[in-house]
């Protein structure tokens, strides 16, 4: 991406080296947490987590040097999705609320409760701000197999859908659903609500795309992601077997064409995860 040189958003609070919450009770840190918590929108309680490594040790001048330019990175992206938004939501006769970022290391605390990097990136519906450790970045490289900076970029958009879920009431819709259904029932719209989250920052990266800010490899970057963090496929890499029922984000296909669908159109009408008949 293309980024270098452009707006940083203002929206965002850089809690970095900053002392976070310290988690009660021994948690299980690396792919199962992973598997359930990555892109929760708010929807786990992470409290019981603690930060991996266990360490804080300072960084070297090099490992700083390069978590401030993913940092940078991540603003622009913000912005990209701001100016994006507004557009999109004027368009349609409404005004755009901008989320905030936070940037955090080892753990934070958020009007959803505390949480550490074992529990990915994840937006709060309580404080309409989102929450990310930059050492996420190699944690997709790495450990998913999803390295490029769109990969993250991709992250970042994602969440950003959900803020917009939120705007549209439609996060508390399924908050008091959740009171309602079963935990196997809730799963499935669970799933519809990520998709769509999914869909949205494809919404977001063609718009972008039209702005001649992506290089020729970043949707493939973000496809990558996309079908790395698939709930089939992260079940299969943690315990050797999947259990559709407990499904939460969907699978590695869903995903990626929910996104690659957003890519395409644009569209934010085409969006309409709950009343696909494929995911009922």
């Amino acid at each position: 991406m293309r980024w270098q040189g452009r707006r940083e958003s203002g929206n965002v609070e850089d809690r970095r080296g900053m002392a976070g919450p310290v988690a009660v009770g021994g948690g299980i840190i690396g792919i199962i947490v992973l598997l359930f918590n990555l892109f929760t929108g708010g929807n786990v309680d992470v409290s019981q987590l603690q930060p991996p490594g266990g360490s804080s040790a300072p960084m070297s001048t090099e490992a700083k040097a390069r978590e401030d330019e993913m940092a940078a990175f991540v603003k622009v992206v913000l912005a990209e999705t701001e100016d994006v938004w507004n557009k999109v939501f004027a368009e349609n006769g409404a005004q755009y609320q901008e989320p905030t970022l936070v940037l955090f290391t080892g753990a934070v605390q958020s009007a959803c409760g505390n949480a550490s990097a074992a529990s990915g990136p994840f937006y709060c519906p309580g404080d309409q701000k989102l929450y990310i450790d930059l050492s996420f970045y190699d944690e997709l490289s790495q450990r998913f197999g999803a390295p490029g900076d769109f990969a993250m970029a991709y992250v970042v958009s994602h969440e950003v859908g959900h803020h917009i879920q939120t705007l549209l009431g439609t996060t508390q819709k399924l908050s008091q659903l959740r009171q309602q259904l079963s935990a196997e029932e809730y799963n499935k719209y669970s799933v519809m609500l990520e998709l769509q989250a999914d869909f949205l920052a494809g919404v977001w990266a063609h718009h972008t795309a039209n702005k001649n800010l992506l290089d020729a490899n970043d949707i493939e970057e973000a496809m990558r992601a996309a079908n790395a963090i698939g709930d089939d496929r992260l079940q299969k890499q943690s315990q050797g077997y999947i259990v559709p029922e407990s499904f939460t984000h969907g699978t590695s296909e869903q995903r990626m064409y929910w996104f690659k669908k957003g890519y395409e159109s644009g569209d934010i009408r085409n969006g309409d995860t709950f009343n696909d008949p494929r995911l009922k």
